[in-house]
């Protein structure tokens, strides 16, 4: 599974990075922050003006409250950097219809439903889509059970391909649920 080899001589020109954060508040509750930053290379030209290399064409938080079930609680999010100032954060409280839905049961489907197209940002709907593997990769070990035990299966078994019941790696680490 190598990457194809990068070309001796390219020039980077556009960076996209995507932080998200998860943190056990003192509630029981937990937040997740991400954020989404969008950064040229070199002077921008937007229809708003141009945007100077190194400065955030995009640069959006979305945060959310979530307990140990999945359930969202509270949703909102901020746009810092936008291209078109004034405008592109005018998207209001439309994040909070993320409330009430579960990161693991239809997530990615909802989001879409409620915030594709232009009932909401492009941006921080697309930054949505990553959140349920990261509070997955939160909870392990602490509020998801990973590790084998006399009852509960381990989450993670048929989560990916590597996790298969009927794989090898499942034989070898999980033999109890070994199909």
């Amino acid at each position: 599974m190598a990457l194809p080899p990068a070309a001796p001589h390219r020039q980077l020109k556009h960076r996209r990075s995507i932080d998200l954060a998860v943190y056990a508040r003192g509630d029981g509750l937990w937040e997740v922050d991400a954020r989404l930053t969008d950064v040229k290379t070199r002077d921008f030209p937007l229809a708003s003006g141009v945007r100077a290399a190194g400065e955030p064409v995009h640069d959006m938080t979305l945060r959310l409250v979530v307990n140990e079930r999945f359930d969202i609680l509270e949703a909102g999010a901020e746009s810092h950097s936008v291209p078109y100032p004034g405008h592109c954060e005018a998207y209001g409280d439309a994040y909070a219809r993320l409330v009430g839905l579960n990161l693991l049961k239809g997530f990615r489907h909802a989001v879409k439903e409620r915030l594709g197209g232009v009932q909401g940002c492009t941006h921080i709907t697309e930054l949505a889509q990553v959140l349920p593997t990261a509070v997955i990769q939160a909870f392990a070990g602490e509020v998801i059970h990973t590790q084998e035990s006399s009852e509960t299966r381990p989450f993670q078994i048929d989560r990916c391909h590597a996790l298969r019941a009927d794989g090898e790696t499942v034989r070898l680490y999980y033999p109890r649920w070994y199909r």
